[in-house]
């Protein structure tokens, strides 16, 4: 099948949209699939107003339907909301195309909390953006159940997966010049993910982080006896997870937060809020601990057998849920057609 993904969030940006998307295109050619990425690289492009480090693409609605139209898809996804998400939309709507789009991020909430403006305005943009997708993709049921009640229609539950051949506990360990235990965090250092949660607590031994963003200078200045390590490379994250006694995990907003499963992959127990993302990552499961105190879910952690995290990760197929994403896919064709009937479902699921 020929799958054309268009997302304002690629490499070289670091995120958990661009590993999602990256772990299934991989995914995706595996099965012999033929995904076509339309992103930011490809065009003219802009600062984010709000993320300086974002580059977005500039006026490329032409760009995207050449595109589009010259790839010739059986089936397009709109992974993002930004320009590449909107010019893609418009065009298929220009073309009576039925598409899927997904839910990646809680926008509104990270605006509101850069501007005052309310998180409702945004959710209200967001739910006429999705209106017309054929099914809206989203990773957790927490925040499934939260768009449902903001009236958002047509959401499919898309859960995620990691390579845990890649991501293993056996292998190297990041040589770190910090004492024991060691409570790590990785991701986007950025006002959103609630770091300054993790990097507060009262804990034995040291805080390590792992990430860039726009508040990693003012917060290497607050707090001196962090190591924060800056960037990193994704290939060198499974010697840094398994380098760490506890994946501390602050975020009260992610959708899903796929680093967790990366931890857990290499046998790190995580310590998290009890809210949607470690709910679904972490759950009931041995392999972390989820307490509204995020200090004593940190210390519990310790404890836990890192075997049991292993065997948590390994619940997240990568191969199923590619086929999950490929089972809500809607052929391209009229609106007074669309439906995606079932043996065109079973055909994709069989990479015809």
């Amino acid at each position: 099948m020929r799958i054309a993904i268009v997302t304002d969030a690629w490499k070289p940006q670091v995120n958990g949209v661009v590993t999602v998307l990256t772990e299934l295109i991989e995914g995706l050619a595996a099965a012999g699939h033929a995904a076509d990425v339309i992103e930011p690289s490809e065009f003219r492009r802009i600062r984010c107003p709000i993320y300086v480090d974002v580059e977005l693409a500039w006026r490329p609605s032409a760009g995207v339907a050449r595109r589009l139209d010259s790839f010739g898809p059986d089936a397009l996804h709109i992974a993002t909301e930004g320009p590449l998400g909107c010019a893609a939309r418009a065009h298929a709507l220009r073309n009576r195309w039925s598409f899927t789009t997904a839910f990646h991020s809680r926008f509104p909430e990270f605006i509101a909390a850069a501007t005052g403006l309310p998180a409702g305005i945004g959710y209200a943009w967001l739910r006429r953006f999705h209106a017309p997708s054929s099914g809206v993709m989203v990773p957790s049921s927490g925040t499934l159940a939260m768009l449902e009640r903001r009236g958002f229609r047509s959401l499919r539950a898309w859960s995620h997966g990691i390579d845990v051949e890649r991501f293993t506990p056996h292998g190297d360990r990041l040589e770190i010049d910090a004492p024991r235990p060691r409570f790590l965090f990785v991701g986007r250092v950025a006002p959103e993910k609630n770091i300054e949660a993790f990097l507060d607590l009262d804990l034995p031994g040291s805080k390590i982080v792992a990430g860039g963003g726009p508040a990693l200078e003012r917060l290497r200045r607050r707090h001196p006896e962090v190591r924060f390590l800056g960037p990193r490379p994704r290939e060198s994250l499974p010697a840094l997870y398994r380098a760490a006694d506890v994946f501390v995990h602050p975020s009260r907003t992610d959708t899903f937060g796929l680093v967790m499963l990366e931890a857990l992959a290499c046998g790190t127990p995580v310590a998290a809020f009890r809210v949607p993302g470690p709910l679904d990552v972490v759950g009931e499961s041995a392999g972390g601990v989820l307490d509204d105190d995020l200090r004593r879910a940190a210390l519990t952690a310790l404890a836990l057998d890192r075997a049991a995290a292993r065997a948590r990760a390994l619940a997240f197929d990568r191969d199923r849920v590619r086929d999950q994403f490929l089972s809500w896919l809607a052929p391209i064709v009229p609106r007074a057609n669309a439906g995606a009937p079932r043996a065109w479902r079973a055909a994709s699921r069989a990479g015809l």
